[in-house]
């Protein structure tokens, strides 16, 4: 316990609170579908999808393992550059919320770790030959795999249906939602937690708390998938809204047929230890089931712009960790306390804007787009 200094135990509760940020940012992979189609209730979907994604966080570490000696090398990193690229994720995440664009926590996590150690340690501390193998291919194929095999389930589903009474189907397929949404929150608990476990491994190698190679130890596992779980249960509800509602109307065999195939993409990669996007992976998938289903209507002005925050993600987000890496650089202490009140200070600002036009469980279903007001309305309510 030595090596835990306070700088340390300061990027460890940093990094859990990304990890919270990417439980609400995400909690619309998993049940956006769900909620959308009324297979469960939205409250009820998000109190399954924080518990499994608890249960997911003890399934594997492949992932943790590819972010804590990966992509970086943790031989350069400190505990600084990690405060500083966790930074720009957190502020990524939070200003794509607002906004409900189902961006990837995945790449802004990336993103502002890349920015950081580039600043603080040089290009050469930064690996990109496994960036460009265990992040951008896996960006570009994942939601590409997840849509086509979604669109192909989404026909046959309806194929095979043809002649069932709609009701029965339409029944049918919302019990099967409730299995394959559990498994996407399985699978995103599996995949997502491990990210912020690589973290805080990765923190504890630099601070000398654990060996080279070295995985998460059990207390990591634990804390991260408990801060992604409640994340999750909070609910981000502006997303889940555009997930939901803004990419396509979302019918039960769509639904079934979007998150099976989310599924099957998650835990193969979680598997292979490719750290992928479960956003792209799950926005891939609705937009297969919806080019599936004939006279589906697809937004594809919702789409282009949640491509265009794809793009734009992990180099926002390692401007933002390059910045704050170079303030913690050559301020030192003083340094990182100022990139800590400025960040807090802009979190706290999205929030309090968040809160003018508000989006919860009892009016998730009610548009399929989100507005954010410059001023406050006559009546405000709570926001999620």
């Amino acid at each position: 316990m030595d090596h835990i200094t306070f700088l340390v135990a300061v990027v460890i509760v940093t990094a859990l609170a990304f990890d919270f940020t990417n439980g609400f940012h995400d909690t619309a992979n998993a049940m956006a579908t769900s909620i959308a189609t009324g297979a469960l209730k939205p409250r009820t979907a998000v109190l399954v999808s924080g518990v499994l994604n608890i249960v997911g966080a003890f399934l594997s570490t492949e992932v943790a393992k590819t972010i804590s000696g990966g992509i970086v090398d943790d031989t350069l990193v400190s505990p600084g550059m990690i405060f500083a690229g966790l930074v720009g994720a957190i502020l990524w995440n939070l200003l794509t919320w607002l906004v409900g664009l189902p961006s990837s926590s995945s790449h802004a996590l990336f993103g502002g770790l890349i920015g950081a150690v580039w600043v603080g340690a040089g290009s050469h501390g930064v690996h990109f030959d496994k960036v460009v193998e265990k992040v951008l291919i896996p960006a570009v194929a994942s939601p590409v795999v997840a849509g086509v095999a979604a669109l192909i389930a989404t026909y046959l589903a309806y194929k095979l249906t043809a002649r069932g009474r709609k009701d029965s189907v339409t029944k049918g397929f919302r019990l099967g939602q409730i299995a394959s949404a559990s498994l996407v929150s399985l699978a995103h608990g599996t995949n997502d937690a491990q990210k912020t476990m690589g973290i805080i491994t990765l923190t504890l190698i630099s601070a000398g708390a654990l060996g080279h190679d070295a995985g998460p130890p059990v207390w990591v596992i634990a804390s991260a998938g408990l801060a992604i779980g409640l994340g999750t249960y909070l609910g981000g509800w502006r997303i889940i809204r555009t997930m939901g509602k803004g990419l396509t109307e979302i019918q039960s065999p769509q639904g079934f047929a979007a998150e099976t195939a989310s599924t099957a993409v998650i835990l193969t990669s979680a598997h292979l230890g490719f750290a992928l996007s479960t956003t792209q992976v799950a926005s891939g998938s609705i937009l297969g089931a919806g080019l599936g289903r004939r006279l589906a209507e697809v937004r594809w002005g919702v789409a282009g712009r949640m491509v265009a925050a794809w793009l734009i993600t992990l180099p926002s987000a390692a401007l933002v960790g390059g910045i704050s890496a170079a303030a913690v650089k050559h301020g030192g202490n003083f340094g990182t306390v100022v990139v800590a009140l400025v960040g807090a200070a802009v979190a706290a600002g999205i929030v309090v804007v968040s809160r003018r036009n508000p989006v919860h469980a009892n009016n998730v279903n009610d548009h399929h787009e989100v507005a954010v007001r410059t001023a406050p309305p006559a009546h405000v309510g709570t926001a999620a």
